[in-house]
């Protein structure tokens, strides 16, 4: 019975020999971060427009729509600078009123506009505005530009976090530093900015309303270092 509390006993310094260390090892650490921004002018314009119709069949409600959607897919084809793909298509039932009786099918089709050319996409818009309504306007960064920009701010984040991690050393006492660890990146999502469907848009065969011009404007991209360094002192 008295081998019992020496092995406990025996077992807890072993465990001490083995944590004491590995805490001796984390003393003069400091962590801290470092954010650099850019704002950079959008240039990618997105537009959505749909196409609804009704009839009293499903059938009917199809037809419709692929006719519709393929014709204003040969009319984007004169049109190379712009991206045109197919969007979302639905159909469902219209019911009579206090009843579960169908009277008819609501359908919607829809396609996707992109392009880093505003001037043809906005031509584009309102050429299909014969067939097709504007959902939505937006626009943002694109992928390329978005990439190329956050190279250049890895490097500037990393450069800023080294140049603070030699302050902060030196404001210790310390005569140089370790990086511990350091983790790198960014919160840029892409998002387009959407913007309502101006005049220039509303009536692409009614010259009375004048064009107005749209503003892109602008997004601002970040990126980050956070990290932990060791002071040698």
């Amino acid at each position: 019975m008295t081998k019992i509390p020496f092995t406990l006993f025996s077992s807890a310094l072993i465990a001490s020999a083995f944590v004491m260390p590995a805490q001796a090892e984390e003393y003069n650490r400091v962590s801290f971060s470092t954010e650099v921004k850019s704002e950079i002018a959008n240039d990618e314009m997105h537009a959505v427009m749909t196409k609804t119709a009704q009839a009293s069949t499903a059938a009917a409600i199809a037809k419709e729509l692929n006719n519709s959607i393929n014709a204003a897919m040969q009319i984007a084809k004169r049109y190379p600078e712009v991206v045109v793909t197919t969007g979302r298509q639905s159909t469902y039932p219209r019911y009579a009123n206090n009843s579960s009786k169908i009277v008819g099918f609501t359908g919607t089709a829809s396609l996707n506009i992109k392009s880093n050319d505003f001037e043809k996409a906005s031509q584009l818009i309102a050429d299909l505005q014969s067939i097709l309504v504007i959902q939505n306007i937006g626009f943002g960064v694109s992928k390329e530009l978005l990439d190329s920009e956050e190279k250049r701010l890895k490097l500037q984040a990393i450069a800023r976090f080294t140049s603070d991690a030699q302050i902060i050393s030196q404001a210790f006492g310390a005569n140089s530093y370790k990086i511990v660890k350091v983790s790198l990146g960014s919160n840029n999502y892409y998002h387009p900015m959407p913007v309502m469907a101006t005049a220039k848009f509303a009536d692409a065969s009614d010259a009375s309303i004048p064009a107005q011009n749209l503003e892109a404007g602008t997004t601002t991209l970040n990126y980050s270092a956070n990290g932990t360094i060791e002071v040698d002192k």
